[in-house]
């Protein structure tokens, strides 16, 4: 099978032990993570050969970041080392009624300065079958913007199929050009999309006549979602919405459609109690979905393993996906109790 490739930015992960609010302690748990990298590390626990490409700093930091990914069984011969800081990110995790929150300090950091022209495309595609990028790469920069969409044209050039999670970030937009602007030219090029409702509000100007923040999911208005999304992108293949129900921030409802141009397909729903960590959890089903569409027999199955993989997400601290197939398959044949495995 041929190397799946992404394109992004990871970043320093600061967050505050348990479900403390930022610096009410002294303590913050130091990880990484970034959603193309998560991708990347979910794809590489599925046993796709995964390449992760980005600018890293070349200090202490990066030496580290760049061991992480490479612990998880990443490719990181195509990283750059360059720039002056690694993006940080800052997360106070929600409890009950009480949200959780992410500050960024990401401006300035080794991607943002990204130029075109800088990434040899024709070496990383080398022996690549699949491209995945997301709406937060095209957001960091105007440079970064324009580099992504130069990503996802060499890739359309070499032949490779492409996706896209649009994760639409409200807080990154900031250099002169709307989500929209820039997200439509990518997905032109793209084959398989993936989002929630208000990513393709946002990001695409699309509206599922929905109420994004009320909580309650009715399928037939994703339905109608993803069809005009198909419409307006003749050359899109598929897309792929999924729905989270927030009853609070420990509880949601989590399911996903999928609609392929010639069915629309739902998910199973799961219940997602006690949640330990939500933030990843829309790349872990990215991953999942673009391992089932390369491995699995048909679009109802590689949407059943997405939606169970990113089920999972939601018990493991940490961006990382930290899952294996057979558990991901496990949860989607049935097996969610819980129990004691020995």
């Amino acid at each position: 099978m041929k190397k799946i490739i992404t394109f992004g930015e990871i970043m320093l992960r600061l967050k505050a032990p348990g479900s403390e609010r930022l610096l009410h302690g002294p303590l913050l748990e130091a990880t990484f993570g970034g959603g193309e990298a998560n991708v990347a590390v979910g794809l590489a626990r599925f046993g796709m050969e995964t390449v992760f490409v980005s600018l890293i700093p070349p200090n202490r930091i990066g030496d580290a970041c760049v061991a992480e990914l490479r612990k998880q069984g990443v490719d990181t011969s195509h990283v750059i080392r360059k720039g002056k800081r690694l993006g940080i990110y800052f997360l106070e995790a929600g409890a009950n009624q009480r949200p959780s929150v992410v500050i960024y300090d990401r401006a300035y950091s080794a991607i943002a300065e990204v130029i075109r022209g800088e990434i040899p495309w024709d070496g990383v595609f080398a022996g690549a079958g699949w491209f995945h990028i997301t709406g937060i790469t095209p957001a960091i920069s105007e440079s970064a913007a324009l580099v992504s969409l130069e990503a996802v044209l060499h890739a359309k050039e070499k032949g490779l199929g492409v996706s896209c999670d649009l994760n639409y970030r409200k807080n990154l937009w900031k250099y002169g050009r709307t989500a929209q602007e820039v997200m439509t030219e990518i997905v032109k090029h793209v084959d398989v999309v993936m989002a929630n409702e208000e990513d393709c509000q946002m990001a695409l100007g699309i509206s599922a006549d929905a109420d994004v923040e009320s909580g309650k999911v009715e399928t037939d208005h994703y339905q109608r979602l993803t069809d005009r999304v198909l419409e307006q992108f003749p050359d899109l293949r598929k897309i792929a919405v999924t729905l989270r129900e927030s009853h609070s921030a420990d509880h949601n409802g989590w399911s996903a459609v999928l609609n392929n141009r010639n069915e629309f397909l739902i998910s199973r729903k799961y219940e997602i109690r006690d949640i330990v960590d939500r933030v990843g959890t829309g790349d872990s089903f990215a991953a999942g979905l673009i391992y089932g569409l390369h491995v699995l027999k048909s679009d109802r199955e590689a949407l059943e393993f997405a939606v169970a993989a990113s089920c999972l997400k939601h018990s493991i601290p940490g961006d990382f996906p930290l899952l294996s197939v057979e558990e991901v398959q496990g949860l989607a044949g049935g097996s969610g109790s819980g129990r004691v495995q020995r």
